[in-house]
């Protein structure tokens, strides 16, 4: 169960020729896909691409009715496997994967890929974002192109440039970056949606390649060096099929004025953002319209020297925006200047951050830093934006707190981590290897439990070194997509085999919910185009665990024993607890529309809902430090003698009864309540409730008369 749902959008899919496409650029480079003809699609779920695999998941029918072959790899590496199919067959193919840290893991078979080379082509959308936040190593695709001479393309932020480039760019990987991803926009279909010339089904026999250009084993490395001296030259020059060359196809863009004596260069993605910087300082309308000469990079590499020479001949200076480090393209650049003789300046980093995403306004800032040197006449009479004064930013920063990500209201995964901060107080602290899933949250306020994150799937693994006879016993988090992914081979295999005396917390919530709540192998959901319903307790069995422990982790107090058994028992070998309980944000997608259509067919529905006694309430606030759901929040305390504000529950609870499992286990104050919000109800119910009133009525009435006496004297 995926967090958005694509069943609708995907029927533009069938739009033929003359007819003109809306929507997002994820749902255009499917559609571009399927005019290019591909044979075959595959990947794995990944922010920022995974939207891409819940399209082609409800696309899958009508890929199924033009035989189309999708399937959901277990890994980036699986998927890059995949691409063995058209390096034997005269197929086109299509596999997706988050990048870099996705690359990473499929960079074994993406260089076999590489070296062999396709013979029907092969591209690999990457979804590449460096500097929102969306991995933990801010890297870039573009060494993995230059290592393996593989074009890597960069499309300007259009439906047409993008379903453009994916249809020309059957021979390289390609990051679409997520603003091109999710931008929305109009473009005229060039051609329906049919039939590949060749299907996996109807594929034709197994060219017969000869040993020397399968690169596969020792003597085979003789060919490496022709094969990739060839395919160099012939994407730089005019050659022919399945070389395209950007020259010929007209890839990459002039934009902008055609004179002047400084330029900008600027790669694909950018340049939507880079328009709207030149529009904040007075250089660009609306529009984008800009008498300032670009040389828009729709393909980042390699570089057409012409295309660059030519640009750059008649310029005393040139901007390059290139987002990341190191800056590759710029080195590019100066080679090929200086090798022609051309003295024309080449500024990048000099004003713009190494580091860091390319915001409006960071262009914004660089664009005037060049221009101020040189070309100031540029910007002397422009008339740009006004940003916001320094003294209205500091008041925004002091008035505004930071709001670091972190786990859903009601998320299954906070009473394990709050588990663990109980354990700490009775057992001292202890080292904590992450993972990479919504569990790294943990490593953040409240909890700050963390110690490393060595990659998907690693959280076992990275805890390897510690496998050594201590008076402590470590623990490791993973996740059941990280299980799958990774963790059953790597981690759990290993531990097995070098008989690890530490302990493995599974988080098992039935999604891959980092990504967007795909369905996994251990997914309870039925799933009519996959396999569901395969136990994780059976698979580390199978590989040789006996302590394994399933707990449901809304049971606070059975969680805090079995991690204070785990941590102490004297039962030798790897420990594996499964922290077992659903996503609740998927659980919330699935039932609340079920919830709103039974109240308004006028059925009897139950919602269970927590809350503070504010008379009881101490201020503490150690409910909060213990939970940090976004729910429990403060308000002004009601006695006029207690200045502390106490906690409270606002309208977003969801009823989990972590709050209230907390203040039993923790030994916290009694002020948490639980009350059930009734819909629709019978008549035994209001006979319940009227009679309920009756009785608390009566004796609240009695103990407003004994206040009453007291207050008066009426008691001496």
């Amino acid at each position: 169960m995926a967090e958005r749902s694509f069943a609708t959008e995907v029927q533009k899919l069938k739009l033929g020729k003359g007819e003109t496409f809306h929507g997002e650029g994820i749902l255009a480079v499917t559609k571009a896909l399927l005019q290019a003809g591909v044979s075959y699609v595959g990947g794995y779920q990944g922010a920022p691409i995974s939207h891409l695999m819940d399209v082609l998941s409800d696309a899958e029918p009508i890929l199924n009715n033009l035989g189309v072959h999708f399937e959901t790899s277990a890994s980036e590496a699986a998927a890059a496997a995949m691409l063995a199919a058209s390096v034997n067959y005269p197929l086109r193919g299509a596999v997706t994967w988050k990048s870099t840290v996705g690359t990473n893991v499929a960079s074994d078979a993406l260089a076999s890929v590489a070296s062999s080379g396709v013979m029907g082509g092969a591209l690999i959308i990457v979804g590449e974002d460096y500097g929102e936040g969306s991995s933990i190593m801010q890297e870039r695709s573009h060494p993995f192109a230059m290592k393996s001479q593989i074009w890597l393309i960069d499309p300007r932020p259009n439906l047409t440039s993008i379903t453009n480039m994916v249809e020309k760019g059957f021979n390289c990987p390609r990051p679409p970056t997520p603003r091109s991803c999710w931008n929305c926009a109009f473009a005229p279909v060039m051609s329906r949606a049919a039939s590949p010339p060749k299907t996996m089904s109807n594929r034709p026999s197994p060219w017969p390649r000869p040993w020397k250009t399968r690169c596969a084993i020792m003597a085979g490395l003789y060919c490496r060096h022709p094969i990739s001296s060839t395919r160099s030259k012939k994407s730089k020059s005019a050659g022919p099929p399945p070389y395209l060359t950007s020259k010929k196809h007209k890839l990459n863009e002039f934009l902008g004025g055609t004179t002047g004596d400084v330029g900008i260069i600027v790669q694909g993605g950018l340049y939507n953002t880079l328009m709207r910087a030149m529009q904040l300082v007075g250089l660009a309308d609306s529009f984008g319209r800009t008498d300032i000469p670009i040389y828009c990079l729709n393909v980042t590499y390699p570089m057409i020297e012409d295309e660059v020479r030519g640009f750059c001949a008649d310029k005393r200076a040139v901007l390059m925006v290139e987002e990341g480090q190191p800056e590759y393209i710029e080195q590019a650049l100066n080679t090929i200047l200086r090798q022609a003789d051309l003295q024309t300046r080449i500024v990048g980093k000099e004003v713009l951050p190494r580091a860091g995403e390319y915001t409006g306004q960071v262009l914004r800032d660089g664009l005037q830093a060049f221009f101020a040197a040189h070309a100031p006449d540029k910007i002397k009479g422009a008339k740009p934006d006004q940003p916001l004064d320094p003294k209205t930013q500091k008041q925004l920063t002091q008035n505004v707190p930071p709001r670091p990500v972190g786990f859903c209201t009601g998320c299954p995964e906070r009473p394990v981590f709050t588990a663990m901060k109980l354990v700490q107080r009775e057992l001292g602290n202890f080292h904590v290897s992450c993972d990479i899933g919504c569990h790294l949250f943990s490593i953040l306020p409240p909890f700050n439990i963390g110690n490393t994150t060595m990659g998907y799937g690693l959280g076992w693994s990275g805890a390897s070194a510690f496998n050594t006879p201590a008076g402590k016993r470590t623990i490791s988090i993973m996740g059941d997509g990280g299980f799958w992914h990774n963790g059953l081979t790597s981690g759990v295999g290993g531990a097995v085999f070098n008989q690890n005396d530490n302990v493995l917390v599974i988080i098992d919530n039935g999604y891959s919910a980092a990504t967007g709540g795909q369905d996994l192998l251990s997914s309870r959901a039925d799933n009519t185009n996959r396999v569901t319903n395969q136990p994780i307790e059976k698979a580390v069995r199978g590989l040789g665990v006996n302590w394994v422990r399933p707990v449901n982790t809304y049971d606070l107090g059975k969680m805090v024993k079995t991690l204070r058994e785990a941590l102490t028992t004297d039962v030798k070998g790897p420990k594996i607890i499964l922290a077992q309980s659903e996503c609740m944000l998927n659980r919330q997608r699935r039932e609340k529309p079920l919830q709103r259509k039974a109240i308004q067919d006028g059925q009897r529905t139950v919602k269970t809902r927590f809350g503070v006694d504010a008379d009881t309430c101490t201020g503490d606030h150690a409910c909060i430090r213990l939970s940090g759901c976004p729910s429990l929040t403060i308000a002004d305390n009601p006695d006029p003698l207690r200045e502390d504000p106490i906690t409270r529950v606002n309208h977003d609870c969801v009823g989990c009864g972590v709050c209230g499992e907390i203040a039993h286990a923790a030994i916290l104050c009694p002020s948490f309540y639980r009350a059930e919000i009734l819909h629709n109800p019978t008549w035994w119910d209001r006979a319940r409730a009227a009679i309920r009133r009756a009785v608390i009525g009566f004796f609240q009435r009695r103990d407003e008369r004994k206040r009453a006496r007291y207050s008066f004297g009426g008691a001496s």
